[in-house]
């Protein structure tokens, strides 16, 4: 789990939730603003898109389950404007493609 240096983050709880968890932590550099550019936006899209006004979820495995599907949407489905109206998994398929030539002899 990768982190900034916020107090809910260096704190001896949040330590003994992730060694419970069996989740490795790292921590971004400190007052290192590009390390946390990227996911910044996609933690603010994440809440936006799956609390929609709700606080919570009845139990865990809900809150584990709304997770998983709105990730997966968001690989598979979502259209993102910074990569042209595409799915990320439909942009890294467009990198990926069959050869239509021969394949030289030995």
């Amino acid at each position: 789990m990768h982190t900034d240096h916020g107090a809910q983050y260096t704190s001896k709880a949040f330590a003994e939730a992730c060694r419970s968890a069996g989740a490795q932590r790292s921590m971004s550099a400190v007052e290192s603003s590009t390390d946390n550019a990227l996911a910044e936006p996609f933690k603010a899209t994440f809440k936006r898109e799956t609390l929609q006004g709700r606080r919570s979820r009845p139990n865990e495995r809900e809150a584990r389950l709304d997770a998983f599907r709105w990730l997966h949407r968001y690989n598979t489905r979502r259209q993102h404007p910074h990569l042209g109206q595409r799915s990320p998994i439909a942009l890294e398929s467009a990198f990926h493609f069959t050869p239509t030539t021969l394949t030289p002899a030995a």
